[in-house]
């Protein structure tokens, strides 16, 4: 690392901060969507899970395309700017949301978010140039609890701002962002030298390209297929989780936003304190192996949960789950130079984005189909069993590619 000991923390600090806070205005919206769309739709939830599915899907599909444009981008200018836009534009869709008079402003918010929604990706970037490659295990930990953090708060808060009115919540969401890019002006240092950039070239920033451009890095593709299938699973929950517990148990939105503060919690205490522990003591791949099992666990549990208070105790075992994210990003990030971080940041962020194109739709779909009444089988918890069934999966891929931690810790070319 070029930069100093008291650099590297004061901006991974910020970074973290900043994370937090965007996953803070993302989580206050959770809790009013179902019932904001259900309103402009005019129809009920199990319909209003369809159109909040391609909410999410049309957020994603820009995502995809932009995520590797962005990543390049910020290869060659530099992550601070990126990131600081990014946070603007997330600001403006909120905006546009809170006044939203039907469902074609909601769309449109979603692309305005897709098209400039980096800032996953280029804190990633960001934190894989200021960390040694040992810590980015830890550190990509940290800011999976920092953004379990934002859940913890995001989806209280919004549940109590929403007895105010759904509107309010969606202001307090674009002042969180737009906030934080005044404070990010003034404090958020550039973390990529100026030697280590790289031009911009079209032909490597979009989402093909720079896939290409990673498969000359060995073991870069079977992990990128991991991480789709893990994100697959993951989003699932998300995705269906305010239709089926207002489905299956009658909750309210007070109930979704204290649900989903205990899973921001559980994913907290797992990034923040086993992640590392867990990657130091038995390495990534076991990590990530064990990770998708617990997923599975967890989820089985989520479907066939007789009540909520089981419910809520599934979601502990789920979380232990979230161990696997950072140690796959860990063990893509080592194989990739420093000057190409952004690029790979962007190609995972695309492939977090396709999982987000294709589970939505699809689970809320399926979530629908089980849901409706004269359903041929009442059984709303059916998107959490076909997620169980594809962490299992994840679980194999791992062990089928990954022979020991090490194997895949070296960032060598395959020619």
């Amino acid at each position: 690392m070029t930069q100093p000991k008291g650099f590297r923390l004061g901006a991974l600090s910020f970074v973290l901060i900043t994370v937090a806070l965007d996953a803070t205005g993302i989580g206050l919206l959770i809790p009013v969507i179902p019932r904001l769309v259900a309103d402009l739709s005019g129809e009920g939830l199990s319909a209003a899970a369809v159109y909040g599915g391609w909410l999410t899907a049309v957020f994603a599909g820009m995502q995809f395309f932009a995520g590797p444009i962005l990543g390049s981008l910020s290869d060659h200018v530099g992550r601070r700017a990126v990131m600081l836009s990014s946070l603007a534009a997330f600001g403006a869709s909120y905006v546009l949301m809170g006044f939203a008079s039907s469902l074609v402003w909601l769309f449109a918010a979603q692309v305005l978010a897709g098209l400039f929604g980096a800032t996953p990706s280029t804190a990633g970037a960001y934190i894989a140039d200021i960390s040694a490659p040992a810590d980015r295990a830890k550190h990509f930990g940290w800011m999976g609890a920092a953004f379990g953090t934002g859940l913890i708060i995001g989806p209280v808060l919004g549940g109590a701002l929403a007895s105010f009115g759904s509107r309010t919540v969606f202001f307090a969401s674009a002042l969180l962002s737009l906030s934080n890019v005044i404070y990010g002006y003034f404090v958020l240092p550039e973390s990529l030298a100026a030697d280590q950039r790289r031009p911009f070239h079209w032909k490597r920033a979009h989402p093909v390209g720079a896939l290409l451009r990673l498969r000359r890095y060995s073991g870069i593709m079977p992990l990128l297929l991991a991480l789709l299938v893990l994100q697959i699973v993951m989003q699932t929950l998300p995705a269906t989780w305010p239709y089926f517990t207002m489905q299956k148990f009658a909750w309210t939105p007070r109930d979704v936003g204290i649900s989903l503060g205990i899973y921001g919690l559980s994913n907290i205490l797992v990034q923040s304190f086993l992640t590392g522990r867990l990657s130091s003591r038995f390495g990534n791949s076991l990590t990530a192996r064990a990770g998708f099992l617990m997923l599975m666990l967890g989820y089985l549990g989520f479907a066939f949960a007789p009540h909520g208070s089981l419910l809520l105790a599934c979601i502990p075992v789920t979380v232990m789950g979230f161990a696997t994210g950072p140690t796959i990003s860990s063990l893509l990030s080592a194989r990739v130079d420093g000057a190409s971080q952004g690029m790979l940041q962007g190609v995972m962020a695309s492939a977090t984005s396709l999982a987000a194109i294709l589970t939505p739709p699809v689970m809320s779909k399926v979530f629908s189909v089980f849901s409706l009444p004269g359903a041929p089988r009442y059984f709303p918890g059916a998107p959490y069993l076909a997620a169980a069934g594809l962490a299992f999966v994840g679980a194999l891929m791992i062990s089928i590619e990954t022979k020991d931690s090490s194997a895949l810790s070296s960032p060598t070319l395959s020619g």
